[in-house]
């Protein structure tokens, strides 16, 4: 009898990264005018950055995304009178052009959607009614001129140059974001595991292009090009 497919599995939730390991719930105060001052710089599970624990004068403690170069005990300020330097949080529409930006609201006091990752960092390119921000990846992308975002780039950029140096680590790190490892190749597996096992030598022993069409046990590969339709011409006869 066969068994289901890693793509198969992931239907039974065992997908989702572990909620209880989290340190919380990471966003912008409510208030529009505040300032925090950062207690701690925390590890958190399932992220690539720190998180910072800010104590805020009108909302207690808040987790944060903190900017490069933040320390303990600096003093967080949050609105539209802050001024642009790096850790501030300002709405789009107080950010001079130019400017380095991170965890950008999708919508006014969302608390922060995009450019969230480690070592990222947005670039506000035009003001107005419609603010434009550049994200990390090129795109440009409106804004509403109310959604804050924070100054600078976000902190941990370095940690892709830090050796796993062992297995385990790995393996645990990409357990914390419901990630399996090792990823184990379908021609090295048997052919009751997988359609690409089995054989005297590891090979596919079939065309590696499916169907879209196919059920989800038979789906791995590649999927076959889509067929080009020529409009106009008649085929040889």
């Amino acid at each position: 009898m066969g068994k289901r497919l890693l793509q198969q599995r992931r239907g039974k939730k065992r997908s989702i990264s572990p909620s209880h390991r989290h340190r919380g719930n990471v966003v912008y105060p409510p208030v529009n005018s505040d300032e925090g001052i950062v207690e701690d710089l925390i590890h958190a599970p399932g992220r690539s950055t720190l998180l910072a624990r800010v104590r805020s004068m009108g909302h207690g403690k808040t987790l944060m995304i903190p900017a490069e170069g933040l320390r303990v005990d600096q003093t967080i300020r949050i609105g539209e009178g802050a001024k642009a330097e790096s850790g501030s949080v300002l709405p789009l529409k107080a950010i001079p052009v130019g400017t380095h930006i991170f965890n950008i609201e999708s919508r006014p006091g969302d608390g922060g959607k995009f450019v969230r990752a480690a070592g990222l960092g947005a670039t506000l390119v035009s003001a107005g009614a419609r603010p434009v921000v550049q994200l990390p990846s090129g795109q440009f992308k409106t804004f509403e001129p109310e959604c804050r975002a924070t100054i600078g780039r976000t902190a941990g950029g370095g940690h892709k140059t830090k050796p796993f140096a062992k297995a385990g680590n790995k393996f645990h790190s990409l357990k914390s974001k419901a990630a399996k490892y090792p990823r184990v190749r379908g021609v090295a597996m048997n052919a009751v595991a997988h359609p690409h096992g089995g054989g005297g030598h590891q090979h596919v022993g079939r065309p590696s292009t499916v169907s879209a069409n196919a059920p989800p046990g038979r789906k791995v590969g590649r999927l076959s090009p889509k067929k080009k339709h020529r409009k106009g011409k008649k085929g040889r006869r």
